[in-house]
């Protein structure tokens, strides 16, 4: 794994944001498929197959690192911005709904490396290698694969992390949190991570919480989000949990008329 390009950047947006890249000439940044917003003159972009973190990989090896991203529903290509301009430009990245970017410097993490969740990269400096890990507890494996397939960034350089919602970081000190499965953003690799039932039969069929929840258990630091993309969709699905909200403001509108 090279060492990683050193790249500027800043995050732009409240509620909704994106990180702009300020690349250096022959910098590159590395993006999922789609998330690219906007890029100033000079910067050209090529789908690989590949985070380009091993320039001598193999074929054999950029095809199985590709057939092991299908498996987090990502596209086999990670998409390369380079700025083959003489001087500084800029591009830009946006998540696929809303939330807050995190910035993380994997050069400050333990091992120089961080568990995200399957959809949760966004981009990195061109260097960092982004490959997939399973969780081997199996409680993870029975949620069919939130909390089972997990993406593992390592490098030295920048790299950045979509949360949907609110973010939250927590700071562990050997402490153990238990989360709804879908809203664990990312976590250092030291913390112990399981899937397991939550309480008992009545707690799981009239809670209202899910059957399933996340423990992180250690110490490290833990970033976690308040609205996974499963949640917004139940809000906005025509039979989800909200359906009946729009109706009855309707009808208390038309009677206050």
């Amino acid at each position: 794994m090279n060492k990683s390009h050193e790249i500027d950047y800043q995050i732009k947006g409240e509620d909704i944001q994106i990180v702009e890249v300020e690349l250096d000439p022959m910098e590159t940044v590395i993006a999922e498929a789609g998330a690219m917003l906007y890029m100033e003159e000079g910067i050209q972009f090529e789908a690989k197959m590949g985070d380009g973190s091993n320039p001598n990989q193999s074929l054999f090896d950029k095809l199985l690192s590709a057939g092991s991203r299908v498996l987090t529903g990502e596209s086999i290509f990670m998409t390369h911005f380079t700025n083959h301009g003489n001087k500084k430009a800029k591009v830009a990245f946006s998540a696929p709904y809303p939330g807050t970017v995190i910035p993380i410097d994997l050069a400050k993490m333990a091992g120089h490396e961080i568990i995200v969740q399957k959809d949760g990269f966004l981009c990195a400096a061109l260097g960092t290698k982004v490959s997939i890990t399973f969780n081997k507890k199996l409680g993870a494996g029975l949620v069919g694969g939130e909390g089972f397939i997990l993406q593992k960034l390592q490098g030295d350089g920048k790299a950045f992390v979509h949360a949907g919602g609110t973010l939250i970081e927590r700071t562990l000190n050997n402490e153990t949190l238990r989360i709804d499965t879908g809203c664990v953003v990312a976590f250092e690799p030291q913390i112990d991570f399981d899937v397991q039932m939550a309480g008992g039969l009545r707690s799981v069929i009239f809670g209202g919480e899910g059957i399933f929840l996340a423990t992180l258990r250690g110490t490290g630091k833990v970033w976690l989000q308040s609205m996974p993309i499963r949640k917004l969709i139940q809000a906005l699905a025509p039979y989800g949990r909200n359906s009946g909200k729009e109706a009855s403001s309707l009808l208390g509108g038309l009677l206050e008329r």
